[in-house]
């Protein structure tokens, strides 16, 4: 119960009503916004260990287009997998905390690695923590392909907030 609680409440700071969550078993089709406006992009649909994510697009297209799964993790906090549109979940490499070889997209099932939790920061702009307790960074505030995510952070700046914009159950 706490999970529907939790989703519901993701949904109304996304702007879909519980009653749309209600209606749909998942997942929630999402686009991802660095701090700058840009979309993150899974290259090529996802699969990849290397030129995993940029952040420079300006339209939101198949490659900037994610599903939200909810991980099951059984924990307070819902964590999600982040699915690309080939269907890999982007992993976070060893958990977290890293600079360089940040993340994958060639994981097929959700892990502990796979696991991301959204915090709510209010108009639809959330931080992104990894399994380990980092946060997600847009290096820059988005714009790049290369150098473009660490897992590092220890606390939310600008670059660590993300706009996400999602609506629910399967296409």
């Amino acid at each position: 119960m706490k999970t529907l609680k939790l989703l519901s409440l993701l949904l109304l700071a996304v702007g879909l009503s519980s009653e749309a969550f209600a209606d749909s078993s998942g997942p929630f089709t999402c686009t991802i916004q660095t701090y700058n406006g840009r979309y993150l992009t899974a290259v090529g649909g996802g699969g990849r260990l290397s030129d995993v994510i940029h952040s420079d697009a300006t339209r939101a297209r198949t490659w900037e287009t994610f599903k939200l799964i909810d991980s099951n993790s059984g924990t307070p906090n819902v964590r999600y997998g982040i699915q690309t549109s080939r269907g890999y979940f982007l992993t976070a490499v060893s958990g977290g905390g890293r600079i360089t070889d940040v993340i994958h997209s060639d994981a097929t099932v959700i892990r502990d690695w796979e696991k991301f939790e959204f915090l709510a920061l209010g108009g639809g702009w959330y931080s992104i923590k990894t399994i380990n307790g980092n946060y997600l960074t847009a290096v820059g505030g988005g714009g790049r392909i290369t150098d473009v995510l660490h897992t590092d952070a220890t606390r939310v700046g600008n670059w660590e907030k993300f706009y996400v914009n999602c609506r629910s159950g399967l296409e």
